[in-house]
């Protein structure tokens, strides 16, 4: 038998777990559908979230977990591999074999974060390879930086982590010095930031920590951090095939959406970085609220009108 529940919400991270949080305290018959595989899983600490502030992604999520089993909502371990509107509302496949009805759906399954192929990026990332300055430059203010150029976008990202440290290099890679404009230039100069061009060949590790970068030439520079820009991968296979309008933006493509969460597919939300590239844990969680609450007003309406 194919089971129902008035809402599935596809992702169980802070944008998915806020909104089954709402929906529960809804008394809403809630499913939370999630793969395990959270974003910021390589990072040891998540910061900026007011009284969340350096706590561990995984012990934030096991929280969560616990807070909407209080309510009611049942949460699996798996993924959404098909999803079609059905009469009333959904009917969605999971990979497991299961299949289950809803009435309204909330996407929340995020995004990958895409890695420049230089050897021992990946293996650091979230430690002393980073990419958000708001959410780890304050644990390493004022070290020796350097930033990783893949896209002529990186000169904006040496700026922005010039504000945490005065000893920032910005190693150009795959960019071309003709690519600099002369506002990037100036802007450079005066923060302070010095410009090394050729491509890196890999990162110099000591005693499990970053000592620096070597250029395919051979020359070494000494650094403690290097920032980095992955490339946004949009988990959006949900969207396409409910038939949602998506737009392009250069982090990816992204469902239209209103202030609510709504996408072009009456019944179906998008929260947290199914939406953005940039949203922080903070706004994520954000965004699964007001969706869910919009979401349930969405219910109540409709069963009124329908037995009116």
């Amino acid at each position: 038998m194919t089971e129902k529940y008035e809402v599935v919400v596809v992702g169980g991270g802070a944008a998915g777990l806020s909104a089954a949080l709402v929906l529960g305290r809804a008394r809403r018959q809630t499913l939370v559908v999630d793969a395990g595989e959270p974003r910021n899983a390589p990072a040891a600490h998540m910061q900026g979230y007011l009284t969340r502030d350096g706590m561990p992604p995984a012990e934030f999520l096991a929280i969560g977990r616990e807070e909407i089993a209080r309510y009611g909502v049942q949460l699996v371990r798996d993924r959404v591999t098909d999803a079609i509107r059905a009469e009333g509302g959904f009917t969605v496949t999971l990979a497991g074999g299961r299949t289950v009805r809803a009435r309204r759906l909330v996407v929340a399954t995020g995004l990958t974060d895409e890695l420049p192929a230089v050897p021992g990026v990946a293996e650091r990332f979230g430690r002393d390879v980073l990419h958000c300055p708001y959410c780890h430059g304050w644990e390493v203010r004022d070290q020796a930086f350097g930033v990783l150029a893949s896209t002529p976008m990186s000169v904006h990202q040496a700026l922005m982590v010039s504000q945490w440290s005065k000893d920032v290099t910005l190693f150009l890679h795959t960019v071309a010095e003709d690519e600099l404009s002369d506002d990037d230039r100036r802007r450079l100069t005066r923060a302070g930031v010095a410009v090394v061009p050729g491509e890196v060949a890999e990162l110099l590790v000591d005693d499990d920590r970053l000592t620096g970068v070597r250029l395919a030439d051979g020359t070494a520079h000494d650094r403690q951090v290097l920032f980095v820009a992955p490339r946004a991968v949009p988990r959006n296979s949900l969207f396409e095939q409910l038939g949602a309008e998506l737009r392009e933006t250069p982090f990816g493509s992204y469902p239209v959406v209103d202030e609510t969460g709504l996408t072009t597919v009456p019944g179906v939300w998008a929260a947290g970085n199914a939406v953005g590239f940039a949203e922080q844990v903070v706004n994520a969680a954000s965004a699964g609220y007001r969706a869910a609450a919009t979401v349930n007003g969405d219910l109540i309406m409709s069963d009124l009108d329908a037995t009116s």
